[in-house]
């Protein structure tokens, strides 16, 4: 059996706290979603806002090879014929040959909200399809609130979706739109709703209960053909049913025809495409596409996973497009920095007296505050001073740091002075910046940059800053973690020390030493 997939993203999603896209991202990721080989993109509410209205007006001009732009509207209003309604006209003005109409399926919200008898709706979901199709080729029909309105009217529920499929309705969508169906009752409702109805099924699921990716899984089992959701699961409230999770698990975990293998690849990147143009930090613990997915931290399950993978990962991650990946801790063992190592292209031997002063010093400094997890720089540079590969590029002679504020309402200034020496030669410059660290990180790199013109490439992208648990108030150890890019690769450097000049003194020198120490090895300089 295929499922279509219904992406709804640039609507559903952009109802999410944080969330806001401009016409030019919504195209973008329209492309992206494209490229991933998604069914149908509900690309906003024509009749609701002008932006909607430019996405419609250019998103008629890009060519997809694989998926359906859909304008999203709901019924007419109450009096208003189809033909005159401004929101029946709005998704006709939008020119997409697929449209979807929301109607309500619980009885409470014609009664209540829209103040028009029961009899009134049913008209309205049949009049506005039925006009629809007359224009368009493919109508599909939510049924919002389906699942609550089954519960409390469970015959005026399915008499709404009986007048979208004497309508036309290509498709008939059942919404948990209150996202708090549980399993066991979605399953009855769709088996219920399948002997009344014949027109293809879909699913739309919201979060509210944590249930949506299950749910929407459950649904395909029961027969439903199209599922809706959002990339990454971004949407109103808790959110709606996230893809990321929903596609892998019919593809790879139930065999159902959704993607093809290739299109499945691109699905971390396309994760993390959205998280970027939506301004959120992507979701590492994220389920198939998430950083940590794939990642194994305890010494006995790395040396399990490096003999079969099966031992400790559900799938290949190469199949969703991510990667596994080794941590570093003090629950590292022998296993964890063999497996670095690798990673780096230095060898080292199980049991070899350099392995085991290896692993002792990562304990060690991980004891003291330092964390590898994130700095995977420094602990290749631990691991090559170990093995006397490191090469040290300069010396510090000095800095001096001066933060200055002159008056309640002046902002303070921040200046750094600093001496190194490189081979024979003294250089000695100084810096401003934002802050202290800032000027410093200034400063080292202009009196560096004289002597390696390869550092004017690298940004200091992140910059995170830990106090460590312990009594000592405002003279804790800080833990400072720093991101480096040089627009080819990035990589984290840490530094600790009860002086937080000093810890990121320390990573700032990791940093430098790194960019320059794979220049070196790669023969560039």
């Amino acid at each position: 059996m295929e499922v279509k997939i219904y992406d709804t993203t640039l609507r559903d999603g952009t109802q999410g706290e944080d969330i806001s896209f401009s016409v030019e991202d919504k195209l973008r990721i329209t492309r992206k979603l494209d490229e991933l080989g998604i069914h149908y993109i509900e690309g906003g509410w024509p009749g609701s806002n002008p932006k909607d209205v430019q996405y419609f007006r250019e998103v008629g001009k890009i060519s997809l090879t694989s998926a359906k732009v859909v304008a999203f509207g709901s019924t007419s209003r109450k009096g208003v014929l189809p033909e005159k309604d401004t929101n029946i006209r709005s998704l006709l003005e939008a020119k997409t040959e697929v449209i979807t109409v929301v109607g309500k399926s619980w009885d409470i919200h014609p009664l209540t909200a829209m103040d028009i008898s029961l009899e009134e709706n049913l008209d309205l979901i049949y009049q506005s399809i039925t006009f629809l199709k007359g224009h368009v080729p493919e109508v599909i029909y939510d049924a919002e609130h389906f699942f609550d309105g089954f519960k409390g009217n469970k015959e005026y529920a399915l008499e709404t979706i009986e007048a979208a499929e004497a309508a036309g309705a290509n498709c008939i969508v059942l919404c948990d739109t209150n996202g708090g169906t549980l399993p066991f009752e979605l399953e009855e409702t769709i088996r219920k709703v399948k002997s009344t109805i014949k027109t293809p099924l879909g699913i739309h699921v919201h979060n509210d209960s944590n249930l949506a990716v299950a749910n929407t899984i459950l649904a395909v089992k029961e027969g439903v053909v199209q599922i809706q959701g959002t990339i990454n699961g971004y949407g109103e409230r808790c959110g709606n049913a996230d893809l990321c999770s929903v596609i892998p698990n019919l593809k790879l975990k139930m065999g159902t025809e959704c993607l093809s293998d290739e299109r499945l690849r691109k699905l971390k990147e396309v994760s993390r495409f959205v998280s970027e143009l939506a301004n959120l930090p992507h979701n590492k613990h994220q389920p198939y596409v998430g950083d940590s997915a794939f990642a194994h931290k305890g010494g006995i399950h790395v040396s399990a996973v490096r003999k079969s993978p099966l031992t400790y990962e559900h799938v290949r991650p190469d199949l969703v497009g991510n990667k596994q990946r080794v941590l570093i801790s003090d629950l590292s063992g022998e296993s964890n920095v063999l497996a670095k190592a690798e990673e780096f292209n230095i060898k080292l031997k199980k049991g070899d007296k350099k392995t085991k002063n290896i692993l002792a010093a990562l304990k060690e400094l991980e004891n003291r505050g330092y964390q590898f997890e994130g700095a995977e720089g420094s602990f290749e540079l631990l691991i090559k001073k170990a093995l006397g590969l490191h090469k040290k590029f300069f010396d510090l002679l000095g800095f001096r740091v001066i933060v200055e504020k002159r008056g309640d309402e002046s902002s303070p200034i921040s200046e750094a002075t600093i001496m190194v020496k490189v081979g024979n030669r003294v250089e000695h410059t100084a810096a401003l910046g934002n802050g202290p660290v800032n000027a410093l990180d200034n400063a080292l790199r202009k009196a560096l940059e004289t002597f390696y013109p390869e550092l004017k490439e690298v940004r200091l992208i992140d910059y995170k800053v830990r106090v460590l648990p312990d009594q000592e108030g405002t003279g804790a150890s800080t833990r400072v973690l720093i991101e480096s890019w040089d627009g080819k690769a990035n990589w984290g450097t840490v530094g600790v020390s009860e002086n937080i000049i000093q810890a990121s003194w320390e990573a700032l020198v990791d940093s430098i030493d790194y960019k320059l120490l794979k220049e070196e090895e790669e023969g560039i300089r």
